[in-house]
Order: structure tokens, then sequence, then C-alpha cells
């Protein structure tokens, strides 16, 4: 029996073992890996600083090992190859034969030469043992920089952000990621990273890192100086080929053991796999690529040469500290004739760029900054060379018409690789689904491990499940969970049909079991949708926000919002707030949505706030709910010159004829007085503008963290009309939306897109207008404020308390002074 070694147990190592076991290949293992633990998630490294534990990141646990008949030494670095006598030694002097030597050694952080570099306080970003001491030394220190502004830069960035430290990002280019990004991407991710808080310093030359023991600041090249506490370095890797120095294996100039296409070094009993490998002059960092070798060598000592490696695509999209970035293809236009085509939304934070082929037929490859929704889909368009339509630019002005990727997935041909982490192809998925009888996500990943990598391809994975069991006349159903099998749709027709008022009631005649923690807030906000009735009295709620009628904030206090319709306040009412939010010793501040928001109130102080409040006229905003928050408006004819409709009166109508209409998800409106938008109507669910003839009704618009532009539904309406539109747009999308589902993206999946959605509203199609309308009409009418009602009735009052069994507050509550208010202190420096 062939006896193989594997020198290296990060996560190609590891998957070269599971990989040659999936094989039935007949062969003794033996894996040396040099860290104290079996292999572990390199890929998903910064969720440790989020709560992840070191055993959560393992690829498999040591047990697995024993199970597979593969010896594994943990803490066991190999030292020295003899080819001649096919032996390996370690640090501690034990030696071990081999058939077949696998290097699986990986890399190692690049340390520029720069004076200091060894003081206190600087640390690479790689393993376990490296987070763990910056976790403890980001405890003491307040300032720190990452040198480094690629991906694993902005990786350890963000790690240094979660630790609550302020932070820099110190890059010697001219851009950030200036392997995958142009320079205009890289001015929309910057500016996306100074708004968490973070500074980017470009063209920085590090001239010394100075201090006195430990350090205290970088010195750069022109003479600036950036005083930090800690530096983590993350400047590029540099691949660990010093074993193979040793014995003689050919090693490429700048770094790593050469490989040919069988990934064989000059020696035919040793392989290399990973970031260790240079196979034409290129090393592969992604985990990706290192899968596809370890595949092939598993092969080659199987007997199989029928598959060699042929370089491989380095496209990637990963999310860096909440920002999205996808680069695929040829994303720098490096092709000769390639055509770029470019879209930039600098107030979102958005960039698109295409790179199209000099005839116009084919994607090459481009680069998503923002919103990197249609990355798969591009991905697969460039790699598959699928026609591009009639006019290219339409796949980045303006979202999908249906389904974002379901629409293009069934158009790709069954060698369109989904999962490049696992190299599973559409056909391998099909043929699960087809052949072996998989009908559901969990089992797909089971039977292909798809979507166990990185996790990029789930959607696409997920669309090509429901299309293929569509095919095949499966009725592709959506329960919300175990205990009722039903749609949410479903659901609310039971409940407006059966007049069902009560989860219980709703459990016992439509469902099973007791329920659970999905079910439960699903069913609480479907009868508040239905009936518009008072979301306490549900035994059963939405969340911690509903119970109270207020947002929970860090530290256990609670914010108050009260309604101001459209912004317009009178300084009475201005001056009842400020009295309020001083005797209450309230953080005040103004809102986007043009309301004002008190922070740091007690559970037990919150009907008494409401009580003030609603003696001064104030009522409930709904900013906890999912329901219409605010209609935001521009002052419109009332007093600007360029107004052409009273914007203000016709958002103070709007908002009060919705306020407290709960949906699947939160709603905002705003009304424009003329065309230049100072409401930005354009970014909200519904937004309404005004022309010389009326007004222009937009829908399905979305800030937030996915920015997506209304839609044009109809123009120039009259005020009854435009209300009429409204009411049915709300209703339809009460009706039939997905629990938490905004209306962009209700709209982006909806069959016929926005051409369906108008003649739903606009022109009536399904013949249900009026039934809509008298819907709408019913919650109208059943509107009641909750905070009056909390504050009206003795029991619902008394559930206002932090305690169940005495009246005493929370002792653990704590403040300090910010710009003479309060908020709560820093997590993370208490």
């Amino acid at each position: 029996m062939k006896r193989i070694i594997v020198v290296g147990n990060g996560m190609v190592g590891y998957k070269f073992c599971e990989k040659l076991r999936k094989q039935g290949v007949a062969a003794e293992v033996i894996v040396y890996g040099e860290e104290p633990r079996p292999a572990y998630d390199r890929v998903h490294l910064t969720s440790f600083f989020s709560g992840k534990t070191a055993e959560d990141l393992l690829m498999a646990p040591a047990s697995w090992y024993a199970e597979h008949h593969i010896v594994l030494h943990t803490g066991e670095l190999v030292t020295e190859i003899d080819r001649q006598q096919k032996t390996i030694t370690t640090h501690t002097g034990k030696t071990d034969r081999y058939d077949y030597l696998v290097l699986a050694t990986g890399s190692s952080p690049f340390v520029p030469n720069v004076k200091g570099v060894e003081r206190d306080g600087v640390f690479v970003y790689r393993t376990i043992e490296d987070l763990n001491q910056i976790i403890d030394y980001g405890k003491k220190v307040t300032r720190a920089a990452v040198l480094g502004g690629g991906l694993l830069g902005l990786e350890a960035g963000k790690a240094l952000v979660d630790l609550g430290l302020e932070t820099h990002i110190v890059e010697f280019a001219p851009r950030l990621m200036p392997r995958q990004l142009d320079e205009q991407g890289s001015v929309i991710l910057q500016h996306k990273l100074s708004q968490l808080g973070i500074a980017v310093h470009l063209n920085k030359s590090t001239k010394e890192i100075a201090g006195n023991g430990k350090l205290d600041g970088l010195e750069f090249v022109d003479g600036s100086f950036l005083p930090i506490e800690m530096l983590v370095i993350s400047a590029g890797i540099r691949p660990r080929d010093e074993v193979a120095k040793g014995c003689g294996l050919e090693v490429h100039p700048r770094g790593g053991v050469v490989v040919n296409d069988f990934l064989q070094t000059n020696d035919e009993n040793i392989f290399a796999i990973g970031e260790v490998a240079v196979h034409n002059n290129m090393v592969y960092g992604l985990v990706a690529p290192g899968y596809e070798m370890a595949d092939i060598v598993v092969r080659q000592i199987a007997g199989d040469f029928s598959k060699t490696f042929q370089g491989f695509d380095m496209s990637t999209k990963l999310k860096l500290m909440g920002v999205d970035v996808g680069s695929f293809g040829d994303a720098l236009g490096e092709t000769p004739g390639c055509i770029p085509i470019a879209f930039q939304d600098k107030h979102n934070g958005v960039y698109k760029r295409i790179n199209i082929s000099a005839d116009g037929k084919y994607l090459l490859g481009g680069i998503l900054v923002g919103d990197a929704k249609q990355y798969n889909l591009f991905h697969q368009m460039a790699a598959n060379k699928m026609a591009l339509p009639a006019q290219p630019e339409s796949l980045i002005i303006g979202a999908p018409g249906k389904g974002e990727e379901g629409a293009g997935v069934k158009n790709l041909p069954d060698s369109a690789q989904i999962c490049a982490c696992e190299n599973i192809t559409k056909g391998d998925l099909v043929f699960q689904i087809t052949e072996k009888g998989v009908k559901t996500l969990d089992d797909l990943k089971r039977s292909t491990k798809a979507c166990t990598g990185c996790g990029g391809c789930t959607p696409m994975v997920n669309d090509i499940l429901k299309i293929t069991l569509e095919s095949l006349g499966h009725t592709v159903k959506k329960s919300i969970c175990e205990h009722f099998d039903y749609t949410r749709q479903e659901l609310y027709d039971i409940v407006k049909i059966k007049n069902i008022k009560t989860y219980d009631a709703l459990l016992d005649s439509h469902g099973k079991g007791d329920g659970c923690e999905v079910c439960k807030p699903l069913v609480a906000s479907l009868l508040a949708s239905a009936w518009n009735e008072l979301i306490v009295s549900q035994a059963t709620i939405q969340d911690t926000n509903d119970r109270f009628l207020a947002n929970i904030q860090r530290g256990g206090t609670y914010s108050v919002v009260p309604r101001i319709a459209g912004g317009e306040i009178t300084p009475q009412k201005l001056m009842a707030i400020g009295r309020i939010a001083e005797k209450y010793g309230l953080y005040t501040k103004i809102t986007g949505g043009q309301r004002i928001d008190m922070f740091g109130a007690r559970v037990d102080q919150l009907p008494e706030i409401w009580e003030e409040l609603i003696d001064e006229g104030f009522e409930s905003g709904h900013a906890y709910g999912k329901a219409l928050r605010t209609i935001k408006s521009c002052v419109g004819s009332t007093w600007c010159r360029y107004g052409v409709q009273d914007s203000v009166s016709f958002a103070i109508y709007i908002e009060d004829r919705y306020k407290g209409l709960r949906a699947p998800h939160k709603l905002k409106g705003a009304v424009s007085g003329c065309i230049r938008e100072c409401a930005e109507a354009q970014s909200k669910d519904f937004g309404i503008i005004a022309t010389e003839k009326g007004w222009n009704l937009y829908v399905c618009g979305n800030g937030g963290s996915r920015p997506q532009h209304a839609k044009l539904l109809v123009t120039d309406v009259d005020t009854e009309t435009c209300v009429k539109l409204v009411d049915r747009f709300l209703m339809f999308y009460i009706r039939t939306a997905d629990p938490l589902t905004r209306t962009a993206t209700w709209l982006n999946k909806m069959e016929g897109g926005l051409e369906y959605l108008r003649d739903v509203i606009v022109n009536d199609s399904l013949g249900i207008g009026e039934a809509l309308e008298k819907e709408m009409a019913e919650l109208i009418a059943n509107y009641a404020c909750e905070w009056k009602k909390v504050v009206e009735d003795p029991a619902l009052r008394a559930q206002f308390k932090h305690f169940i069994n005495e009246d005493s507050t929370d002792s653990t509550l704590s403040f300090v002074e910010m710009r003479g208010q309060k908020c709560p202190p820093d997590w993370n420096k208490k």
C-alpha cells in the first residue's frame, strides 16, 4: 500500500485528505501540521472577532482523521526532506517515510524590511494564535493601523473595527485593492470605509515603525507621521518554500515551489498544492484554486491523468466591513480592444463597471462595489461567453427586472462552474436534483459540497434548485416553518377569510405543535397587517421593539420617536419635545426622516414619556415596527420658488393616511415639490414627485445597505388618482411579499417585474383594484395610537417594568457625557 505524507494541515491540505478518501484511494495517509490544532477555516477568520470560537472554525475535528484512517500530527513542523531516502524529519527529530509527498505548506505573511518592525504592538494576521495576541493587545490601546490595503489588509481592518479601535489603513499603492479595483471603484470603497470611521492613507511608504520599545507611530518617507499604538501587518503573502529549497526542489525566484500541469515538482514523487505552488509563474492566493489542485493530485495518485491544472479564474466576491465588493474576469479591462461601461452613484456609494468585447457580443469582466447582487450572474456570463443584450449598459443601470440572478440561470450551460471552491458545475447540481432526488438546499450541500466553502454561490445554487424542481413539475413551496405548512401569503388569506385574530386560534386551526421563534413573530406581524389592531395585545410579538413599542438601544435603554408628519412641527411642539427630553434626561437627535429621536429612556419611563407627549398632541411614530415610518418632504410651493405643488400638505396627508400600517417590512415614503427632488423620493418604497400637471408616482426604491432607485409607475396623475394607486400598491405588497422583504427585493423577484406590477396596480389586470382599496380603507379606519392605548390601559401599562415582581429599576444602566448630552459607554472599553 502506498504511503502518502501531507506536509501542512491548512484548508488545502485538509481538502486533499477529504478528496482522497472520497475517491476511495487505498493508501496510508499521514499529515504533519505545524499549528496546534486541526485545519480551520481561514476564509472566515474575521468571524473570530465577532464571537466565533476556534472550534467553530474547524474544518473537521481530530476525530474525523481517525475515522478516515488518517494519522494526524499537530504541532509538528517538517524541517527536512531527504529525496533519496524518501523521508522527512520534523523539528522534534521524528522521521517518517513516504512514497508520495504532498507539500501544502501554504504561505506566511510578508513582513517588509522596515526599521522598528520588531517593536511591541506589531503583529501579523494569519493564524488563530495571531488573532488571540491581537485581541489581548487591543484591550490596552485605542488607536491601531493595518499596513496593507489589499484583500487581507481590509479583512484585518475589519478585525480592528470589531475590537472597537480607531482604525487606519495604510497602503503603498495609489488605491485600495489595486489588483481587483480600478481608481473609481477604489474611491467609492474608500468613501464607504470613511463612513464607518476608518481613515485610509494611500501612496504611503513607511520609513520607520517609531517608538521606544513599543511603537508609538508610523513615520513615512514623505515626512508625515501617523500616531498609533498598534500595527497589524497584512501586506501580502510569501509561499512557505523553505523546506523545498533545502532539499533541492525547483523554486521560483520570487518564492514558491515550481509545479507542472499535474502539480508535480521537479521530483515526480513530490507534489505542491495551494499557496506554496507556482504554476506558470503564478501563485494563487484563494482557496478555490487550492481545492482544484488537491483534486488533480488525488487523481494523479489514483492513476487518472485525464485532468490537468490550467490556471484558475481569480474572480472574487466578499463583504469588506459591510461593503459588498466583487471583481470578476478581466476586471481592469486589460484585454486589447475591450470597451468599459461604468455606472457610479456617489450618493449611495455604488460603482459598477463591465468590460465588453470589442464586437460588443460578450462580457469579459467587471467590478462591483457597494452592490454586488449581480456578481454570480455576471461572473457566469463572462466565464461562459453568454450573449449580451442589445444594450449592454442595461445590465448595470437599474436592477434586473426579474429574480435578480434567477432570470439568467436557465440560460447557463451545464458546464458553467457554479461553486468555484468545490468545482461544482450547474450540470452536477441538476444531476443531483433530477437523478438523485435531492429536493432541499441542505441536501444539495451535503451531496455536492457546494456552498460549503466561501458560501458566495448559495443564491445561485438555490435558484438552480428552485428552477430545476419546477421543471420537474414539483411545487416549490415556501412553508414558513414546521408548525405551519403554508406560505405567508396563504396564511394571510386564511386569516382574512376565517376572520382569525390571534396566534393561538391560527395555530389550533391550521398549525401543529407549540410554534417557534420563526412562526410566532411572523404571525404577529401578519395579524397586525391584516387587522391593524394593537400589537401589544398579541401574546406573541415580533420582537423586543414591538413588545415595548420602542427601539431597544445599546446599553439597555429605549428610544422614543414621536410622529412628525411630513417633518412639519410647530414651535410649541418643538418646545414640548425639548422640555420632556430635558425632564427625563434623554439624548436628542434629528433623524434622516425629519423627526426628532430621544434616546436613553428606561422601560418603566416609557408610558410616562408617552403620556406627556400625547398631552402635547404627539402620537407614536412607529420607528420600532415593520410599519410605515416617515413621509419625507421638501417645503414645496409653500416657500420654495421652484416648487410647483404643495408637497408638505400632501406629505402630511399621506403620512396621516398610512400611519400605523403594518407590512412585511418597514415602509418609507417621500413627496417632492418639483423635479429637483429635495425629499429624495426616488430612494423610498414609494415616492411622489410634483409636476406641472400633477404627480409622478415612483415605487420600490430602497436606501440603506443595498440602495436601489425607485421605478416610475405612472406620470402626471391627479391627487385622488395618486392616492388610489398608492393604496393598491401597498395592499398588494402586504398581501404578496415574503416575510422581511423590502419592496425593492419584492419587485426584483416578481415574475414580469415592473410591467406586471403596473398592469395590476394601474390597469387592474387582475380585477382586484377595488378590493385592495377597500382593505386599505378598513385598515385606516382601524388605526389607533399604540402609545395612547398603553397609557390609558392600566393592565398594559403595568407590563412596562424592568422586573416582574418588583418596581425597582435596572441598576446596571450607565452613561457617559458626549458633547453636552449623555450616551452609553463603549462596550469594548468598559
